[in-house]
């Protein structure tokens, strides 16, 4: 087999929140949604690959000190950058081959450059991502079952050493989640009760606003609860929702967000402190799944960390997200203490796929010490995006995973209606349509049914026009409108 990239366009669609989003530093009311089409040449058959991301600022630097538009550029640079190592890369013997030629192309490109590891290696994804889409459409096989057959060409032991002579198949999941549970995000700024809602600010698309009108519209099971790093605030935020929850707390798990906010071990041992103290959280905190990167980035890897987490012996599981930034993170943190880490497609869909082979493979050599993997988001929405990511996730056999598009943005109304009937047609299991004949996610029961994400090559069964957006090359940051 040979694939090689030959032709990169980019088109860019703005999208704004039907609800602020607030998420560590920033709070999220619009952004770029990229669209990437390369073209390659695989087994002399030209097919095109698609992919696409929201750019999210704030979250891959996490900077105060840069505006939202010196973000957006970075992450344009590094995708471009990315791209433009492909297309330089000629012709490679398999997918994986591809991106390992492209990861190595960028990471020394990026030594020159100011862009920090989470970011550079955020410009290799979109160009994985396409290639991986466009040799299952080539090939007519799904991703699922080019994971497993080794057809994509994954060596897990090129990624994590230890992993030398495994396949994904003898270390991933039989068969991939058909069905997966949604865990709903409570973003810092989200009421809790449409009575919290102050008129201005109420929404009246039709879809749920507050935590328990969510509750009530799509049966959640899980929670994924954001933290600010002011323990009192952070502490009553959490008993109010336990009393919002009430006899439902029981059946209702949750992972904690704690967005980088503390600067060691000790500040976040005394906050875990006073929650295990206040007899109120007792039952509430009984039904704790993980603490997701509490540690700023800047210290979550520091031999002073590792030290802070072997000596709290009776920490709750932790795992890391951002600082799952190198392909070496994560078994770097596994040394620290830390119990394993999140998977998000911008952080590398071939790096995700390794990660979850070295947790089973250290799961089957202790048995005792858990290993996690989450499933986390970035306000993915379809018609690409979201719908690829779930496709990963499934293959990871996830049982449940965060999903928060669907609550910061109304369904799919930002698309073309041609586009958003195309979706109802190829996914109408994943997304139904609302009062106003709008796509949104069909949540039932807290799950989406992945029954069409799992059968197209590569989650995406629609057929995309790159003219129905803005091309990159004229899109302005003006346009937002921020």
């Amino acid at each position: 087999m040979s694939i090689q990239a030959l032709r990169t366009e980019m088109s860019i669609l703005n999208m704004r929140t039907r609800m602020p989003f607030r998420y560590g530093i920033a709070t999220l009311t619009s952004l770029p949604h990229l669209f990437v089409r390369i073209t390659f040449d695989i087994d002399g058959q030209r097919v095109d690959g698609i992919a696409a991301e929201g750019l999210a600022p704030k979250w891959f630097t996490k900077d105060p000190a840069t505006s939202v538009e010196a973000d957006v550029a970075d992450m344009l640079a590094v995708i471009r950058a990315g791209c433009g190592f492909a297309e330089q890369a000629g012709s490679c013997a398999s997918v994986f081959a591809l991106w390992r030629h492209v990861y190595a192309a960028q990471a020394e490109w990026a030594q020159s450059q100011p862009h920090p590891p989470l970011l550079w290696s955020f410009g290799v994804t979109l160009l994985e991502r396409a290639a991986i889409d466009a040799w299952c459409k080539a090939k007519s096989v799904t991703f699922a079952d080019a994971v497993r057959s080794g057809a994509l060409g994954l060596e897990p032991g090129d990624v994590h050493a230890e992993l030398k002579g495994a396949s994904p198949a003898s270390l991933l999941p039989a068969q991939p989640s058909r069905r997966i549970a949604v865990r709903h995000t409570v973003g810092l700024g989200d009421p809790l009760r449409d009575e919290d809602i102050p008129a201005p600010e109420r929404v009246d698309d039709g879809l749920p606003q507050s935590l328990a009108a969510c509750l009530q519209r799509y049966g959640l099971e899980y929670l994924k609860i954001k933290l600010m790093g002011d323990g009192p605030a952070d502490r009553e935020r959490l008993k109010a929702i336990a009393e919002l929850l009430g006899p439902r707390a029981a059946t209702i798990a949750f992972t904690l967000d704690g967005n980088e906010q503390y600067r060691s071990v000790d500040a976040f041992r005394d906050f875990w402190a006073s929650l295990t103290g206040d007899r109120e959280l007792d039952a509430f905190l009984s039904r704790l799944l993980v603490v997701e990167q509490p540690m700023h980035r800047d210290v979550a890897l520091a031999d002073a960390t590792a030290e802070g987490l072997r000596r709290w012996r009776d920490r709750p599981p932790i795992i890391i997200d951002e600082s799952d930034a190198e392909l070496h993170s994560l078994p770097t943190a596994l040394d620290a203490g830390y119990a394993g880490t999140s998977h998000k497609n911008c952080k590398g869909v071939f790096k995700g796929l390794a990660n979850a082979c070295l947790l089973a493979h250290r799961r089957s050599r202790d048995p005792d010490r858990p290993f996690v993997l989450t499933g986390e988001d970035l306000a993915n929405v379809g018609p690409v995006a979201l719908l690829q990511d779930l496709a990963v996730m499934a293959t990871l056999g996830l049982e449940h995973v965060e999903r928060n598009g669907h609550h910061y943005f109304h369904g799919l109304a930002m698309l073309p209606a041609p586009l958003q009937q195309q979706v109802l047609a190829e996914h109408g299991d994943l997304y139904h349509a609302d009062a106003a004949s709008t796509p949104t996610l069909h949540v039932a029961g807290g799950r989406i049914d992945l029954t069409s994400v799992l059968a197209a090559p590569f989650g995406c069964a629609v057929s995309l026009d790159m003219t129905m957006f803005e091309p990159a090359s004229e899109w302005r940051f003006a346009s937002l409108g921020v």
